[in-house]
């Protein structure tokens, strides 16, 4: 029969194994901490084609087998000013891993506006024009900017409205683990 300091001991004990083993598990995780939403269940990517400012056209299933991160943007939108030098910089990092930036402009005026933009900025990511926003409609979005994130499957795992610190720690660990 337990004394009360024992059960105080074995009970204080407990706590403290308990926190060493969620401290040891790591940081919260990485989608959480961006504020990602996760379909349940996970949904195939719609396939689609676009224009890009140079004239060619990009088509989703050109690049199967990488992690797509499907960004939706303009150039008036001053929230997506903020997040685009991040997702550069998560590009430049990543890139060589197999993770592919794809940013969807949704201007009307197509690439009299993007192509100054992108160049003033100096973005290296891919560019796709919907002045139309007929991938925006088929991907549901409704502000921008708009991210998913698609894994090597072709499946939609996250997805996310509004800005995102896309270079920071919580970022580089969901890449580090999906580009695994």
């Amino acid at each position: 029969m337990y004394t009360g300091r024992v059960r105080i001991s074995v009970s204080l004990s407990l706590v403290l194994v308990l926190l060493a083993v969620s401290a040891s598990t790591g940081a919260e995780d990485p989608a959480a901490a961006l504020r990602l939403i996760r379909p349940k269940p996970a949904q195939m990517a719609k396939e689609f084609k676009v224009a890009t400012p140079e004239k060619t056209q990009l088509r989703l299933s050109d690049f199967k087998g990488k992690v797509i991160f499907l960004n939706f943007w303009a150039t008036w939108c001053e929230p997506c000013k903020e997040e685009m030098p991040a997702m550069e910089r998560l590009y430049q990092k990543y890139r060589d891993r197999g993770l592919l930036v794809l940013a969807i402009s949704v201007d009307t005026e197509g690439a009299a506006v993007v192509t100054p933009f992108v160049k003033k900025y100096k973005f290296t990511f891919r560019i796709g024009l919907d002045p139309r926003m007929s991938v925006t409609s088929l991907y549901g979005v409704w502000a921008v900017p708009s991210t998913f994130i698609i894994d090597r499957e072709g499946k939609r795992i996250l997805f996310a409205t509004g800005p995102r610190e896309w270079d920071g720690a919580a970022s580089h660990a969901l890449f580090d683990s999906l580009l695994r």
